[in-house]
């Protein structure tokens, strides 16, 4: 799967982990590892501008998403077998989305990996604008986002197990060492 990422917000931000957001809800709908996705994060400015082309709403605002490929109504982008396709863009916007966070009770990281998500639900075909099309979106972004969090947390604790057995392998000379340098340093003799 191709995620490419710019920031070009002036915020500077974990990208590598709004990636791994966006790549983990991409696998989790099932989307083809074909598929292409560009995230952009812009300064409050630009998205006012985009907000206020796109959608004729005044200010800026915090995700929007821009789907490249037409979408099949009769089939959404999620259904099993599709194939590659360019899904569109992504638009964050971290200094919007820092207040949000802040009343959310939140980092501002956990923000951009929330609206990772519901960018990508909306590249996806899914909307919010009646009632049961909300349910099923926002319950869908949480369970995906709890999910996520969940395999991070996990990863995260195994990195840190790895890295403290490590270190206990090395204290009592344990450690694994590779065959080149073993080889250096008990020179066979001829």
């Amino acid at each position: 799967m191709s995620i490419e990422i710019a920031n070009e917000s002036g915020v500077g931000v974990d990208e590598g982990s709004i990636v791994s957001a966006a790549r983990f809800a991409l696998d989790r709908m099932g989307v083809s590892p074909l598929a292409e996705l560009s995230v952009l994060l812009v300064e409050l400015d630009v998205m006012a501008d985009l907000h206020e082309r796109w959608m004729d709403l005044p200010g800026p605002t915090d995700v929007m998403a821009f789907p490249m490929d037409e979408l099949d109504s009769a089939r959404r982008p999620d259904a099993a077998g599709l194939g590659p396709a360019l899904l569109g863009d992504i638009v964050l916007c971290p200094a919007f989305a820092k207040d949000q966070a802040k009343k959310a009770g939140h980092g501002l990281l956990d923000e951009l990996h929330l609206l990772t998500v519901h960018g990508v639900l909306h590249l996806l075909g899914y909307d919010h604008a009646e009632p049961a099309e909300e349910r099923e979106m926002f319950t869908l972004q949480n369970r995906i986002l709890a999910d996520f969090r969940t395999a991070r947390d996990e990863a995260e604790r195994a990195a840190h197990q790895r890295s403290t057995d490590d270190k206990v392998l090395g204290a009592v000379g344990l450690d694994e060492q590779k065959p080149q340098e073993k080889s250096l340093q008990h020179p066979e003799e001829d």
